[in-house]
């Protein structure tokens, strides 16, 4: 955030170690099948599954962001912030421990 005309910028600080980029637009898509009675999304099961909050002050950032661009039938793209070179594919009703796994997050 820049303040106009003084070329200063602010900063805020986060507990983030990491941010997961899950596509919002194949959230969607795909629906709630997610967590242990299918019934959550995908950000929602994961944030449940690997045990973090939401917001800046939770040690891991896992957010919906605007469509990546890759649009695959039946999946939802994820990217890991901290391996951004490879963007995942994760597919409708994954288990958690495969999905966890996949993005190299720990439990």
């Amino acid at each position: 955030m820049e303040r106009s005309g003084a070329g200063v910028t602010r900063a805020v600080r986060s507990n983030w170690s990491g941010a997961v980029l899950i596509c919002a637009k194949c959230s969607k898509k795909v629906g709630r099948c997610f967590g242990p009675k299918r019934d959550q999304s995908l950000m929602k099961a994961l944030r449940g599954h690997v045990g973090t909050g939401k917001g800046r002050k939770s040690r891991l950032g896992i957010v919906e962001v605007k469509c990546l661009g890759v649009c695959p039938k039946g999946e939802i793209v994820v990217v890991n912030g901290c391996a951004s070179d490879t963007w995942h594919l994760i597919p409708r009703r994954m288990a958690m421990d495969e999905v966890a796994a996949t993005l190299g997050l720990e439990t």
